[in-house]
């Protein structure tokens, strides 16, 4: 990448932590774009940033990893969100506090509130409220979860007032109950409560859903609902856009002496602040263009969403990344997204996900398809091509080497059909890890089974189970 680019994109960085310094305002837009009002035809970027006092608040007074407060101050907020604004002018994002962040009484705090109520107001971003910092489930019963999530909704609507309520939640992982608890009585139908192909990474698992929306089923968070009986009428999200490649890596490896990590993709944690700003940002557009490109002439529409922690602003403070903080790849990926897809639309996870679920009543009619081919960095081998399938039957994932025109090998195949059930609660002061949803074949290879296989060499049963919706992959078959 020019180097004199990334040193102007810097100074704009720079400048704009002047003017937050200085406590002057981004002026206020005049006309603030509307959200589409359509799924079909359209592509979506949704982003999510979470404040927070701890790195992982277990519960609402137990918490793990650093203490994030000398980061999470309005300055860092105003450095972040004028930044979001002068790359993407008019687009919305969504401001998720935890537990301790909408209580903490200290002066920051009150000001940080205040401070976001305004972005609210100016820019028409969502506020929300997230459980457990990601893993609510792992730590907390159904029932402590569910008093969380509705206490929590309540303290955000009394802190943006005027009967301000959210149209969706940001929680990583939720359970099914929690899920419905949701959609049943607190009458929210958006959610991001899945991380898609998140296995063996921080404090919790969940491999095993679809990649793109879908109503959950009562058995089990990564299953979608199989009847109206089983239907829960809530939104699930993704929390952040991956490579279909990497994801393939249960946590992370070391690989010719790089680390290659099953999260690269359009997170910062994994491309900007792990590799720089020039290989990071060429993973990100990467990741972005298998679905603003392939994957909007296959499906119709196309979505990528990442979930940046307000922390990241100042990372290397408390985590380590010397002088990157990510701000100037932020900008370049913004921008670069508007430059590329000038139709694109920044818009928050309610408003995209209540299109979504306008255009789809149930999930009969979930088709998505991707096609990837890797772009040399790390596990997104180059020579390697990805196709996967997912509906509400089942996912299917087929991996080749395009270059040597190799033979395709089914590497996932999970059914939606089988019966599934999620971890009992944790007992009280316990972790439960795993909230996975692996049957026949799982694309992490961490069990016996998990062999990739020709389609054509799958049990009789497997093969007429896809055939009805995927007819024409056999007929492609040698």
């Amino acid at each position: 990448m020019n180097k004199p680019i990334i040193q102007n994109i810097r100074n704009l960085c720079l400048g704009a932590a002047a003017l937050a310094t200085s406590g002057a305002a981004v002026a206020e837009t005049a006309a603030r774009p509307a959200a589409p009002d359509q799924l079909m035809g359209n592509r979506f970027l949704t982003f999510n940033t979470i404040v927070r006092v701890h790195q992982i608040e277990v519960s609402r007074e137990v918490f793990h990893g650093p203490d994030e407060s000398s980061v999470h101050r309005p300055e860092d907020a105003r450095v972040f969100r004028e930044a979001i604004e002068k790359a993407w002018p008019g687009g919305r994002i969504t401001w998720a506090f935890s537990w301790q962040a909408l209580h903490d009484e200290r002066e920051q705090y009150q000001e940080l509130r205040d401070l976001i109520v305004g972005y609210h107001h100016q820019f028409g971003d969502e506020i929300t409220y997230i459980p457990g910092a990601y893993f609510a489930p792992m730590y907390n019963s159904r029932e402590q979860v569910n008093l969380d999530l509705h206490e929590g909704l309540k303290r955000v609507s009394e802190i943006v007032g005027d009967g301000y309520r959210p149209n969706s939640v940001v929680a990583g992982f939720l359970s099914a109950d929690s899920l419905r608890y949701l959609a049943e009585e607190e009458g929210i139908h958006v959610a991001q409560g899945t991380i898609w192909s998140q296995y063996a990474v921080d404090n919790g698992d969940g491999e095993g859903s679809l990649a793109y929306p879908y109503y959950p089923s009562r058995e089990h968070h990564c299953k979608p609902a199989q009847s109206e009986e089983d239907f829960i009428d809530i939104v699930n999200l993704d929390g952040w856009t991956v490579d279909f490649l990497c994801a393939r890596i249960p946590g992370a490896r070391i690989v010719d002496g790089e680390r290659w990590r099953s999260r690269q993709g359009v997170g910062p944690i994994e491309t900007l602040l792990d590799m720089g700003t020039e290989r990071g940002l060429h993973s990100m557009m990467t990741t972005t263009a298998t679905h603003f490109d392939d994957g909007f002439e296959r499906n119709g529409f196309a979505w990528v969403t990442v979930g940046w922690e307000m922390s990241l602003v100042e990372a290397r403070k408390i985590y380590g990344y010397g002088d990157r903080n990510g701000m100037e790849g932020l900008h370049l990926w913004l921008t670069g997204i508007r430059e590329r897809w000038p139709d694109a639309h920044l818009v928050t996870q309610g408003e995209f996900g209540e299109l979504w679920r306008e255009h789809f009543p149930n999930n009969d009619e979930i088709d998505y398809r991707f096609v990837h081919r890797g772009n040399g960095i790390r596990a997104s081998e180059e020579n390697k091509e990805i196709r996967w399938f997912m509906n509400q039957d089942f996912r299917l994932a087929m991996l080749r080497d395009w270059k040597e025109d190799g033979p395709e090998k089914v590497i996932d195949f999970t059914r939606y059909d089988l019966p599934a059930k999620e971890p009992a609660d944790p007992e009280p002061g316990q972790h439960s890890r795993n909230w996975s949803l692996m049957n026949v074949l799982n694309q992490k290879g961490t069990r016996p089974q998990d062999v990739p296989t020709a389609l054509t060499e799958l049990s009789e049963d497997d093969q007429a189970f896809i055939r009805k919706r995927l007819p024409e992959l056999f007929e492609e078959q040698p």
